[in-house]
Parts: C-alpha cells; structure tokens; sequence
C-alpha cells in the first residue's frame, strides 16, 4: 500500500511539473511586452513536432509492444472520439482569461471543469507513460525506476505547455493584470493534468490487460490535438507573416521532432 502511494505521489508530481511548465510562458512578459506571433507560430510548431514524435515514437511502439494491433487501434480511436467530445462539451462555453480575474467561486468551478475536458488528455499521456514504473529498465530517479518513455512524456508535455502558457498571458498583459498572477492564471489552467496523470496510471496499472489500448488511447487524443488545435491556432497567429507563417511552422515541427527522435531508439 505504501508502495502505491509513492507510486502515486510520483505521477502526480510528474503531471504537476507539466502544469507549472505553463507558468514559464508568463515568463518573458517580465522582460518584455510582447511575444512576437513569429515566435509564437515557431513554438506551436515545435509543441506539435513534440507531440505528435512522443506519440508514435513512444506511445504507439509501446502499445505495440504490450498488445495486438487491434487493441491499439481502439485505444486511438478512442483517444480521437474523446477529443471530440470533449470539444462539443465546451463548444459554446469561452473561458477566456479575462474571465479568470473577474470569477466568483461558482464561475471557477465551471471554469476548473471546462479546462479538465480541455487539458484532460495531456495528464492521460502522462500516466499511461508510466506504466512500467518500478518494473525494471528504467531510470533511477527518487529511489524508483521510472521509465524512459515517462520522462520523454513529461518532458513533452512540459515544452508543449509553455506556448498554452504565452496564450494565457498575452490578454491577460493586456488587461494590466501583475506579472505574478499572469504566472498563476497559466499554471491554473494546466492543474487538471496531475489529477488526470493519477487517474490513467492507477488504470493501466490495475487493468493491465489493456494497456495496449491505454497506449493508444493517449497517442490518438495527443495526435488528434496537434491535428485540430495546435496547428490551427499556429495558421491563425501567422496569418500576416510572409507564407502565412510556414517556414516558422515547419521549422518549429522539425526541431520538435528532433528533439523527440532519441525516443525512437531507447
């Protein structure tokens, strides 16, 4: 029993790191007054590039590895159908930042459960990562062996949560709201993650016959994300570059993806 809660203590720690690593795209507004839409294209770009390697490099050869073809192809489909669902619950309903600083306790709970849907999948892809934790072949860290795929994952939820965290700040810089409450509005909108971390690894972990659809599941809803929403939105910010902001997106993409290729031969 302790053992598990360690287990879960660690996960949670895990997703909570890629919730604070929001908080770091507040930062550069204490230098400066403005993020350039040129850097913000390039850092979707490398968000997407990202995502997208840790799930086929990662998510997609593990689920492979723990069960049939067949198993993951319902896990990712199920990871898109969540995706969608989750966009038609909050199709109508803005939670835009201004909102944050004029909520009242009842109003933050809607806002807290419109940004759960929202970041849900994030934390997913972060505790079926570690899956395998404390079964051998992975990296001693805190007295447990955590998996290299866990520690990729959470290093790419991170980076990917830094330009939610420049999306975050930016109206809020606009409305004069502090610095330092522009850094916790950010995290604020990623603290669903942990909890989500917590939740997909007790499941993998106690059902561990479908963890090849768990591996899916995480990859299909990451994918789909870059897919309809990361992409999108970098288009939408480059609109006025010279090529729509092309080259800034692609270039974005590839360094992503460079950074995630170890993931592919560990």
């Amino acid at each position: 029993m302790a053992a598990l809660l360690a287990s879960l203590v660690l996960v949670f720690l895990a997703g909570l790191v890629t919730a604070l690593a929001t908080g770091l795209g507040a930062l550069p507004f204490f230098v400066i007054d403005d993020v350039s839409d040129r850097t913000s294209v390039i850092l979707w770009g490398l968000a997407s590039g990202i995502m997208v390697s840790a799930s086929l490099f990662g998510l997609v050869t593990e689920g492979l590895a723990e069960g049939t073809p067949g198993e993951l192809a319902i896990g990712l489909l199920a990871g898109v159908v969540l995706v969608i669902v989750s966009h038609r619950v909050i199709s109508g309903v803005e939670v835009h930042p201004r909102k944050y600083e004029e909520a009242d306790y009842r109003k933050l709970l809607l806002i807290l459960g419109v940004l759960t849907v929202h970041s849900f999948p994030e934390g997913v892809a972060v505790g079926v990562s570690f899956a395998e934790l404390d079964l051998g072949g992975g990296l001693p860290i805190f007295g447990f062996s955590v998996p290299l795929l866990a520690v990729f994952m959470t290093l790419a939820i991170s980076i990917h949560n830094v330009p939610e965290g420049v999306a975050v700040a930016i109206p809020l810089q606009s409305m004069g709201v502090p610095r330092v409450r522009m850094v916790w509005w950010a995290i604020f909108s990623s603290l669903p993650q942990p909890i989500g971390a917590v939740i997909a690894f007790v499941f993998v972990r106690t059902a561990r016959e479908f963890m090849a659809v768990g591996f899916g599941f995480a990859a299909g809803a990451m994918v789909y994300l870059v897919l309809t929403e990361f992409i999108p939105e970098a288009r939408e910010i480059g609109a006025e570059l010279p090529h729509g902001g092309r080259r800034e997106l692609l270039g974005g993409i590839a360094v992503g993806v460079a950074l995630m290729v170890p993931l592919g031969f560990v």
